[in-house]
């Protein structure tokens, strides 16, 4: 358990569900609440003037969702901390949280003893994820050597990553755009990432690129 109080930062675009958790953490003195905001772009902009050590926040929010702000806050405040707080059990949702860089997922309906637990791991410098979220990423890990891109599912997904958009790719290999979407989503459902974005990352982070295209992992 860590020593001092872990600072936190609430963003949820639920005033009421912000006002609850902010009462209910209250109650721990091993937790303080430094500041609340109700959507991403005011959370990044408090989290500057609190410097936070972990910041919870949900995904549902307008304008700029929970996963695409884990970014702005990671550019913003680099020592804050993210866990997300969700009522979706998705893969994707967890898998693209994951990428992003948060360091923790949990669901909105534990225990709020879960919610401190999953605070204090954070802060400390752990990674904590709900036993329903756990339950998820084992089960991508079990199916992961099973999953396997097909040659042109591997020339579009390189080919996304070098910003080609549908139209482009689809005239650099031949098929049609529509078809290009379908290899979109085809790769997303079996790497688990839900965004374009986290796509790019993927193929960043693996070293790829068109020319090492049949280098690419199969695994999840």
């Amino acid at each position: 358990m860590i020593s001092t109080p872990a600072s936190v930062l609430l963003v949820d675009n639920h005033p009421l569900v912000l006002d609850g958790l902010k009462a209910l953490l209250a109650t721990y003195s091993n937790i303080q609440v430094v500041g609340t905001a109700v959507q991403a772009s005011a959370g990044v902009e408090e989290a500057k003037r609190v410097r936070p050590q972990v910041v919870l926040m949900d995904i549902n929010m307008p304008q700029i969702n929970g996963i695409e702000a884990i970014d702005l806050f990671k550019s913003a405040v680099p020592e804050a901390r993210i866990v997300m707080l969700s009522m979706h059990d998705n893969r994707e949702y967890i898998s693209a949280s994951v990428l992003r860089g948060a360091s923790g997922y949990i669901l909105k309906d534990v225990p709020t003893e879960e919610i401190v637990a999953a605070i204090e791991c954070v802060a400390a410098g752990g990674s904590y994820f709900s036993s329903g979220v756990s339950d998820v990423l084992l089960e991508r890990s079990e199916q992961g050597d099973h999953i396997v891109l097909t040659a042109r599912e591997r020339d579009v997904l390189v080919r996304v990553a070098s910003g080609g958009s549908n139209r482009d790719i689809a005239d650099a290999l031949a098929i049609s755009p529509a078809t290009v979407e379908t290899h979109r989503k085809n790769i997303k459902r079996k790497l688990g990432i839900s965004t374009t974005a986290g796509l790019i990352r993927y193929v960043m982070e693996n070293g790829l690129s068109r020319a090492e295209n049949r280098d690419l992992p199969t695994s999840g």
